[in-house]
């Protein structure tokens, strides 16, 4: 149980995922019944757990399908939810979230999952891992539930940052195209970028400087630019990348979840309304089956942070075992596609290729000017 990372990978060929067991709003039990759940359906996954070794141990031991998997690295203090990002950057280096980070820096895991503080880990993952050459701004990728026939739409930016100029919107379109790929398998991607209207003339500024700059890059790297989309395409099937920046992706998810709640309840209403109604939903249990699946949450749980020198997961806060089972799927997908080294060659090659344009065209207008 507490041999060393490197080691259970070379006997069993296995992809090791670095986990925080001390974020989530229901504590460590949670993310250790999560992260078993996920080594018995995945024989070739194994975990560093970082929380007090007092409290984890127990925990583990009566998971038998972690008998072997894990290791648990002992640190006793926690970054809470109140904890202010700057404050964890100066005091944070004995923390849960700081060691799941630094088991991914050392080389040690193949990426990182936390139900922690978002702002925190955000911080603490651009100190300790680093930003990748060429990108301004690391984002945070949701899946959001689509009617696309891979069932998902990827979002970016969703609260890493709230500020985005057009260059980091283009490197967010980048970045947002490499990680369908990855975790979806769609060669070329369709990027949309998320605006008031479709007309190239609606919009602020960057937006607009950003229209031209993913048009520019589009073919190059390999996706589709559809244009400008507006809040009703997020969950449609014209874009399987929609491209905004971190204010505006936070508030969409949230308006997102608050009306599938709002959804779910009036619909559980509905049906227990008379007698006739309950009988009618005992008829459409099936099918209300497939809907609440298809729409739980817990499936697609796991916000990527993008842009950084290693994989970091954010599992939603108040995430239940299935939850956090489903964002160590998504790193270790990632893990195994090794999106993080592909995910910097195409940053690296686009931002020499934009250096370049750039280049030509202040030449070109230096040139006319004269």
């Amino acid at each position: 149980m507490t041999g060393k990372p490197d080691h259970i990978q070379a006997e069993a060929g296995r992809i090791t995922i670095s986990v925080d067991a001390m974020g989530g709003d229901a504590g460590p039990a949670v993310v250790v019944a999560g992260i078993a759940m996920s080594a018995a359906r995945n024989p070739d996954i194994s975990f560093i757990l970082h929380g007090p070794a007092d409290q984890l141990a127990p925990l583990v031991a009566k998971k038998h399908a972690l008998q072997g998997r894990v290791e648990i690295r002992d640190v006793h203090d926690v970054v809470t939810m109140e904890d202010k990002p700057s404050q964890v950057m100066r005091n944070g280096k004995g923390t849960s979230m700081w060691s799941a980070l630094d088991a991914v820096k050392n080389g040690e895991a193949a990426g990182a999952v936390s139900c922690g503080n978002t702002g925190a880990l955000m911080a603490l993952s651009m100190l300790r891992l680093r930003k990748l050459p060429g990108v301004n701004r690391p984002a945070i990728a949701i899946l959001w539930p689509s009617l696309n026939p891979q069932g998902f739409n990827v979002m970016l930016d969703v609260g890493a940052d709230v500020k985005a100029d057009a260059e980091d919107l283009l490197q967010y379109a980048l970045m947002g195209t490499s990680y369908v790929r990855n975790s979806m398998d769609i060669s070329q991607p369709r990027v949309g970028l998320l605006n008031v209207g479709t007309e190239e003339h609606k919009g602020r500024t960057e937006l607009k400087e950003a229209f031209a700059l993913i048009s520019e890059n589009a073919e190059k790297s390999g996706f589709e630019f559809v244009g400008f989309v507006e809040g009703s395409d997020i969950p449609g099937d014209i874009a399987d990348v929609i491209v905004t920046d971190g204010f505006t992706g936070n508030v969409a998810i949230k308006t997102g979840e608050g009306t599938a709640s709002l959804m779910r309840t009036a619909l559980k209403e509905a049906f227990e309304y008379s007698f006739l109604s309950k009988i009618a939903a005992l008829l459409a249990m099936t099918s209300l089956k497939r809907l609440s699946k298809r729409m739980d949450p817990r499936r697609v749980n796991g916000g990527v942070f993008l842009g950084l020198n290693g994989t970091v997961v954010k599992s939603h806060g108040g995430a239940d075992a299935m939850g956090v089972s489903a964002a160590v799927k998504l790193a270790f997908r990632l893990a195994e596609h090794g999106f993080a080294e592909k995910l910097a060659a195409r940053v690296a090659s686009v931002g020499a290729h934009t250096q370049d344009n750039t280049a030509s065209r202040d030449l070109r207008a230096a040139t006319e000017k004269d």
